[in-house]
């Protein structure tokens, strides 16, 4: 039996490649036999680099960069398998994660450090790049991205912009570089939001509170991205404002589309297509997807989905396991999804569920997988007898 074990990360637990390796346990319990394809998984969020760099037998590179509010920080991108394409998270540069909840300030939070971590991709050598863009502490449009590729943004006395949100105010020009650092390299941004760069549903609204943004805050953080949007759209000739995804990451999806010429696309389609998961599904018996939950988004694309769709239309069948059922899980058995699982042997907190998780899942994934394999020889054991009954 080959079985293709694709799951994605379980957040604050278990990251894509452990959560392979666990569910690949239970699959040799079940069968001993089996022919096991780990390929980890991810949407183009935090773990995205992780996820790809194991599954290509890629490699690691670290770099120095500037944090979300100017600190250095060190931050790690990968090269994959392939040699020609890089992977970049920009929550590894200018990410939450590396912000204490009391310092959390998008007036003044940069994406500069992102911008420098592109350049050390493409100093690398590589032909494509891929952009994870989840996971931001910033609001500043990707103004700080743009001052590290070498973008001018002055005020009315022709000074540089200081970092973040709030100066974007005074932005009165932008005078693009003489050098373009990024021709010739694909940039493909992975995007799993539809949100416009300004207005009730821009990033300002919708995330800002999370970033630390005050209901004062935002108001000036929504007005700020929509005039530096005009000022992109006079001096670079690029309507970013509306486009869906542009309010991305605190508006880095629009500044990734008008100073570095990226393309945002839905980020497990990139992954699924940087491990060319389809090539490796051909001939499986099996897949097997798991996340930390399943509910009613899971449906709306998220990296379980994303498998499973693909797995049915090349014929395999797939089972998804999950920490957490949740409202409207069924929706995913319209989307691919032949069966899903919660991981937990019984009513449990939180805390219990992620640090059992290894062993939890390794249980779940040898449970699913005799599950199948009974069906399995019931449905060879069904086809033989009827072969023999023709022939009588």
């Amino acid at each position: 039996m080959k079985v293709i074990v694709a799951p994605d990360k379980f957040k604050g637990s278990l990251s894509a490649p452990d959560a392979a390796h666990a569910l690949a346990r239970g699959v040799l319990r079940a069968d001993p036999s089996a022919t096991i394809d780990l390929v980890p998984m991810a949407d183009g969020g935090e773990g995205t680099v992780e996820a790809l760099v194991e599954a290509t037998g890629g490699s690691y590179r670290e770099v120095v960069v500037t944090g979300p509010l100017g600190h250095p920080t060190e931050a790690r991108y990968g090269i994959l398998g392939d040699g020609r394409t890089a992977v970049v998270e920009m929550a590894a540069a200018s990410g939450l994660v590396l912000v204490r909840q009391a310092d959390r300030n998008p007036l003044e939070a940069t994406t500069f450090g992102t911008g420098e971590l592109i350049l050390a991709a493409i100093a690398a050598g590589v032909e494509r790049l891929i952009v994870g863009i989840g996971g931001s502490a910033t609001n500043d449009g990707g103004a700080g991205l743009a001052q590290a590729l070498g973008y001018q943004l002055l005020d009315a006395s022709g000074h540089p912009l200081p970092p973040g949100g709030g100066p974007l105010q005074a932005l009165d020009r932008i005078i693009a570089p003489e050098f373009n650092r990024l021709l010739g390299v694909e940039i493909a941004v992975a995007c799993d939001v539809a949100n416009p760069l300004c207005g009730p549903s821009g990033a300002s609204a919708v995330y800002g509170p999370q970033k630390g943004a005050t209901a004062e805050d935002i108001v000036v953080l929504d007005h700020n991205l929509e005039h530096f949007a005009r000022i992109i759209e006079r001096d670079l000739g690029a309507d970013v404002a509306g486009l869906p995804g542009s309010g991305a990451a605190g508006g880095l999806g629009a500044g990734l589309i008008a100073f570095a010429g990226g393309a945002l696309e839905p980020g497990v389609s990139l992954v699924i297509e940087a491990v060319r998961l389809a090539d490796r599904l051909a001939g499986a018996d099996l897949c097997l997807t798991a996340e930390g939950a399943i509910d009613h988004s899971t449906a709306f694309g998220k990296t379980a989905v994303g498998v499973a769709r693909l797995a049915r239309s090349l014929g395999c069948p797939t089972l998804a396991l999950s920490g957490m059922i949740g409202p409207g899980a069924q929706d995913v058995l319209r989307e691919g999804v032949d069966a899903f699982f919660s991981i937990c042997p019984g009513p449990a907190t939180l805390g219990e569920a992620m640090s059992h998780a290894p062993d939890w899942l390794e249980r779940a994934g040898e449970q699913a997988t005799r599950a199948f394999l009974a069906g399995f020889r019931r449905s060879r054991s069904w086809e033989e007898s009827r072969e023999g009954s023709t022939h009588v």
